[in-house]
């Protein structure tokens, strides 16, 4: 035997052959290769899985990561992005300056988010309306304010509200734990989710009575965009009601008291057709120098292109019509003259003729 320094190769039975560096401390065989057989079969081993399709698809599945190429975060721009905001869930801008997202689980601050935006919906709509048709011996105060914690509470206004909150209390206990895999709504939030986690989605209790659910499409992007909407919607609730609750407390007067948002009025129509015009022809664009940029929009500037041509052909039409109105006025004109004039003569003969009979017979009036 000798320790050949050249490296040996082995030969299996599916003829992979994979180069051995020969240690020189052991005896070596002369032999160039060394045959082995195994029953490995190789090409199914080292086989690379195909990928499923419905994985990369956003219709099938909820994609994560949708804001990893950013570090600072949108929603608080100089500071840095949450690790777990990626942008994955619905309503997901990167804000969390205090840090909760680290510190709690992920799942339930959202369910907590949700649960009060929904209440927060129901308040922002029910508190003005109490304040408009509600009798006033449900309200409290001499100002016959909503019932609150920073308003006060009357003996029978206490006791319906602690009723009511009794109720949402009990829903919430009974449901904390509630399993939704096993509804229609959540398994199809289980397929949309399985990039992301087994969870599926926060807030399902698989209530969607008239469904609206698939108002974007019965599709995972479909429904992560109602989510946002909701979501979306819930957050402007609770500042709303926040903003109620505050005005009452530091003014003591109701907030539908002298308010545009619930009395007719022109002020409202018109702010709100000056935001529409806005957003009909200009955008506000994000900028890392700026706060915000408001520039006109590609989609704008097309308005108010064919909106001059629209005037321009008006002002040409106008011109036509009116020199038009101008030719039939002007031949009508001298027709009314020559009409007027031969009345007048005919009226003058008739009054001359009238004056002479009368003239005529109480007078010697020879002609």
């Amino acid at each position: 035997f000798t320790a050949p320094k050249s490296t040996t190769t082995i030969t299996t039975k599916t003829s992979l052959a994979l180069p051995v560096v020969a240690d020189p401390s052991i005896p070596q065989i002369k032999n160039d290769s060394i045959k082995y057989e195994t029953d490995v079969d190789v090409e199914n081993k080292f086989k690379v899985k195909e990928v499923d399709p419905a994985i990369l698809d956003p219709k099938k599945r909820v994609q994560t990561g949708r804001y990893n190429d950013k570090k600072m975060s949108i929603a608080v721009p100089f500071l840095k992005r949450p690790n777990k905001l990626d942008g994955t869930h619905a309503g997901d801008v990167g804000f969390d300056p205090l840090g909760l997202s680290e510190s709690n689980d992920l799942y339930t601050m959202m369910e907590a988010e949700l649960r009060h935006s929904r209440l927060a919906m129901l308040a922002v709509i029910g508190w003005p309306l109490s304040e408009l048709y509600a009798p006033n011996w449900m309200l409290h105060g001499k100002m016959h304010l909503a019932p609150s914690v920073l308003n006060g509470f009357d003996p029978l206004s206490f006791i319906a509200v602690a009723a009511i909150f009794g109720g949402f209390g009990y829903l919430e206990y009974k449901t904390s734990l509630r399993r939704t895999d096993d509804k229609r709504i959540g398994m199809k939030h289980k397929e949309d989710m399985a990039n992301v986690w087994k969870y599926g989605v926060p807030g399902d209790y698989n209530f969607d009575p008239l469904n609206l659910y698939s108002a974007f499409g019965d599709t995972a992007d479909g429904r992560k965009a109602m989510r946002e909407l909701e979501v979306a919607h819930g957050r402007s609730a609770m500042l709303g009601i926040t903003a109620f609750a505050a005005w009452e407390a530091l003014t003591g007067h109701p907030i539908v008291e002298n308010s545009m948002f619930f009395h007719p009025n022109a002020l409202l129509p018109t702010l709100a057709l000056a935001y529409l015009g806005f957003g009909f022809f200009y955008e506000i664009e994000d900028s890392d120098q700026y706060l915000f940029q408001i520039k006109q929009s590609s989609e704008g500037a097309g308005r108010i292109e064919r909106i001059k041509n629209g005037l321009n052909y008006m002002k040409e039409d106008a011109i036509e019509y009116a020199a038009i109105a101008t030719e039939v006025g002007g031949n009508y004109a001298e027709k009314f003259g020559t009409v007027s004039n031969d009345l007048k003569q005919k009226y003058d003969q008739l009054t001359q003729d009238y004056t002479k009979k009368v003239m005529s017979k109480n007078y010697d009036v020879s002609e």
